[in-house]
């Protein structure tokens, strides 16, 4: 039986972003799962990378030369994070296509603009009335509890036959999965998975 893959992800992440454009490696299409990452970060009691000032400037350092590397049109928008509720309910409320989901990601991400201009424009664009935004917001909070309920704890996120593939660079493992789900499913990773805790650092 054919595996679905479902990618959760926020249109704050940068690699977000960089792993839209590497979906078309995957052999099958995936279902888009708009989630709030800020979240996911509650749930878990994380803090998100843009909150450790050192871990900030790497990921921007990298995301900024990775998209390079691949290709990929990108720029910081204005200010980050910024707010991105707003873009994860128009999404939703136009239907998660992968045209709206695109678009969303391309408006936020290319330009080096204010995250929150032409946001309107936008919403015309992808024929959403912005009255129409509150009523995903519901299902929004359902996207972002599934996600933390079937092990998901940052994005981008794919779970693939209840196994969570983290991160723009976990791509080729998911396809190594999708091709042979031994790779996951085997004795050494069973007893990864069952590690004993050596030590804990203090709270």
């Amino acid at each position: 039986m054919a595996i679905s893959v479902d990618w959760y992800f926020d249109f704050v992440s940068p690699y977000s972003y960089i792993c839209l454009h590497r979906l078309g490696e995957l052999p099958l299409q995936v279902s888009y799962k708009p989630v709030l990452f800020a979240g996911l970060l509650n749930h878990y009691g994380q803090k998100g990378p843009a909150e450790i000032p050192a871990k900030r400037r790497w990921t921007y350092r990298w995301c900024t030369w990775w998209a390079r590397e691949l290709g990929i049109p990108f720029r910081f928008p204005a200010a980050h994070p910024f707010n991105p509720l707003p873009y994860l309910r128009l999404a939703l409320a136009a239907g998660c296509s992968a045209h709206a989901i695109g678009a969303i990601f391309n408006h936020l991400w290319t330009t080096g603009a204010p995250a929150e201009q032409g946001f309107e424009d936008l919403c015309a664009d992808l024929e959403v009335e912005p009255a129409r935004l509150m009523e995903a917001k519901d299902a929004l909070r359902k996207n972002t509890e599934e996600a933390a309920a079937r092990g998901v704890f940052g994005v981008p996120s794919f779970v693939a036959d209840g196994e969570v593939f983290w991160g723009a660079d976990s791509i080729d493992f998911l396809k190594a999965f999708l091709k042979d789900q031994g790779v996951l499913r085997n004795d050494e990773m069973r007893r990864v998975d069952n590690l004993p805790v050596g030590a804990a650092r203090r709270q």
